[in-house]
């Protein structure tokens, strides 16, 4: 029963997603070894060369025989191919922190993998945006048609939260990049291990300084999710404003037919399925941080099972459900085509100039901006009851709701001027960041310097997150060693 609920599922999980970082480990406890000359330089070459063989299959074969479990596989299988016994091999050594440093490289590894998606992702979002910046949409604060926007200039504020993520990640890489190796169970080693070479041969940029942390610790899996949770939640409402703009009642986006759905009843319909798995998806990403924090809390600061492997037993998934939400949300995005005359005709009916009028009062009128925007406002209401589109802009409703505040206008139709001209509404936007077409441009050329010092630093950490070192004898064990 305990081979069938714990010890065989355990071993499939490390078996596949661990085995390369254990054998990483074991590999450089034996470079130290050697140099400690607690084994002899034929020993270590014999040693690292059946490490450098054991696969997961392999180790499967005598699953049985060494209790199911990784670390007792791996040295059953080396031991079995020794041509005599290395007595020294595995001295002054324990599973707690050999266990914690693979279950971190594999977290390390995968973050790498996780900011590549994201990396991907943004540069969809943002060559979306460079070819949408000059499009007119109506923007909405409160589900209501609020100021004229572009849909550049939304997605800019996609690949900038983005960006955010990485740099946030980069932060959470820094502070998990420390080898716990050397802490043995938990209070230290007798024998003179040279950590800061362990260290260095595993990639790590740091040793972390306190053998209880190394092995009690998980605070790496809950950064991490931590991190995906809160990008969860930003990439839930871009995704609701897609489906919002998709309905019938927008009709401002459009995607091809292989990414959209039918209706079974209704043959008249096409959804967009695919947003709403995007959206329900991303909602997992904060379950799995929950998980791990309840997984952790109230569990003594040592090394245990539960904190070990039950509060982490989600996290692989976490950057699984990542993976596929941003490859879903990036081919959306590579594939999103926007109905640029629907949305001008929807700016063109509401009277999104409103905000501009009562500038225009302010600045040509010198009326107070609250009674301004009052006067803009009861503009507005006369203009809609006398039936006017918005364009066709009516001096005297003008100076009629400004004599309801006892004020005289003196250009009401110099006033009014092009308030509720649509194109005009992105150029007369002056501030940095804001739905200019150019300030949008400056926006995305900020982000694409950005993206190029973000690649570099994800490279560098991938370099060591995927395996570069030294064997026992002193040559490369690289990745693909592994």
């Amino acid at each position: 029963m305990l081979r069938e609920e714990i010890l065989d599922p355990q071993f499939r999980y490390e078996s596949e997603h661990l085995l390369p970082f254990y054998v990483r480990i074991e590999r450089a406890l034996v470079a130290e070894y050697a140099r400690m000359e607690l084994v002899t330089p034929e020993q270590a070459a014999e040693l690292d060369g059946l490490l450098a063989g054991a696969t997961k299959d392999v180790l499967a074969a005598n699953q049985q025989s060494t209790m199911s479990d990784i670390a007792f596989a791996l040295e059953r299988h080396v031991e079995a191919g020794l041509s005599a016994p290395v007595p020294a091999w595995h001295v002054d050594r324990s599973r707690n922190d050999l266990q914690a440093c693979a279950q971190l490289m594999f977290g390390r590894a995968r973050l790498v993998e996780a900011a590549e998606h994201l990396l991907e992702f943004e540069a969809a979002a943002r060559a979306l945006a460079a070819r949408t910046a000059d499009r007119p949409m109506p923007g909405y604060t409160h589900h209501q048609a609020a100021q004229i926007i572009t849909p550049g200039f939304h997605l800019a504020a996609l690949s900038e939260h983005v960006q955010h993520t990485l740099r946030r990640l980069l932060a959470t890489y820094e502070s998990l990049d420390a080898c716990p190796l050397g802490a043995g169970a938990m209070s230290g080693q007798e024998l003179a291990w040279d950590r800061d070479r362990l260290a260095g041969l595993l990639g790590f940029g740091r040793v972390q300084p306190n053998a209880l942390t190394s092995v009690a610790s998980r605070a790496w899996a809950l950064e991490i999710t931590a991190e995906f949770g809160v990008f969860g939640v930003t990439l839930s409402r871009f995704a609701t404003d897609l489906l919002a703009w998709g309905s019938s009642e927008y009709g401002f986006i459009d995607l091809p037919d292989e990414l959209c759905g039918i209706s079974s009843a209704m043959p008249q319909k096409k959804n967009f399925p695919v947003l709403e798995r995007i959206r329900g998806r991303s909602a997992h990403l904060s379950s799995f941080h929950l998980d791990a924090s309840l997984g952790q809390r109230n569990t003594p600061y040592s090394n245990t099972v539960e904190v070990s492997k039950e509060a982490g037993a989600y996290v692989n998934q976490s950057f699984e459900t990542l993976r596929s939400t941003l490859r879903l949300f990036t081919e959306v995005l590579r594939h999103l085509d926007f109905d640029t005359d629907r949305m001008a005709r929807v700016c063109a009916r509401e009277f999104l100039g409103g905000f501009s009028l009562a500038n225009s009062l302010t600045l040509t009128e010198d009326i107070p901006w609250r009674r301004a925007q009052v006067i803009a406002g009861r503009y507005v209401v006369a203009a809609s009851e006398a039936g006017l589109a918005p364009a066709d802009t009516d001096p005297e409703l003008l100076r009629e709701a400004a004599a309801t505040q006892g004020l005289v206008l003196r250009d009401p139709a110099g006033t009014l001027g092009d308030a509720f001209d649509v194109e005009r509404a992105l150029l007369r936007m002056k501030s940095s960041g804001s739905t200019h077409p150019e300030a949008v441009a400056d926006a995305l050329r900020a982000q694409g310097a950005e993206r190029e010092r973000l690649v570099k630093e994800w490279q560098d950490r991938a370099v060591d997150a995927r395996g570069t070192g030294e064997s026992a004898d002193g040559s490369d064990t690289a990745h693909g060693a592994v």
